[in-house]
């Protein structure tokens, strides 16, 4: 198995236009695409105040709360409430979407996918299990909290490290919350 190690450490944070928050991206594909050459992207965001997403054309986007009381999503008129943490939440890129904090700052964790591209599975484990690498797909791993170690890999990984892996088997041990986030090359 081929394992990428992405420490939290020196991720550069890069402002909202819209004020609202910074994001950090873990990783994307192709490496160094802009966000409109993507085919998929994730990242972790600081929330600091409400308002609109950006729209993302082609896009869809799964969100999910890691820290704080969580938001308000108001997705094309319609609204959810994301108040749990870890607690994946899909919606369309281009939909007009608007946020509202429930009380406080959160931080989010996002990935985004463009159709045609690609697609993802995200989902959250807080145990021991099995990572198998299917043939078109990579995984990325993302600790949200405590910590997780690859046993054959010899990975530990903190808090907001991620670790992409590629072809093969892992067995993956957890003492805290971790994101499987499985990206599928289409076609």
């Amino acid at each position: 198995m081929t394992v990428e190690v992405l420490l939290a450490e020196g991720r550069a944070a890069t402002p909202w236009l819209n004020g609202g928050g910074v994001t950090r991206e873990v990783a994307g594909f192709p490496a160094g695409a802009g966000l409109t050459e993507f085919a998929w992207r994730v990242s972790l965001a600081d929330v600091a105040h409400g308002g609109p997403f950006s729209r993302f054309e082609g896009v869809d986007r799964v969100i999910t709360v890691v820290e704080g009381a969580g938001m308000a999503l108001t997705v094309d008129g319609a609204e959810h409430r994301i108040a749990q943490p870890y607690r994946p939440f899909a919606f369309s890129g281009e939909a007009e979407t608007g946020c509202r904090l429930l009380d406080g700052p959160v931080v989010d964790f996002n990935v985004m996918t463009r159709r045609g591209h690609a697609t993802a599975e995200v989902e959250i484990t807080d145990g021991r299990r099995e990572l198998r690498v299917p043939p078109t797909a990579v995984v990325l791993l993302i600790c949200l909290a405590g910590t997780a170690e690859l046993g054959s890999a010899d990975v530990r990984l903190g808090r907001y490290d991620a670790a992409l892996l590629e072809r093969g088997e892992e067995l993956l041990q957890v003492d805290g919350v971790v994101a499987v986030v499985t990206l599928h090359r289409a076609g």
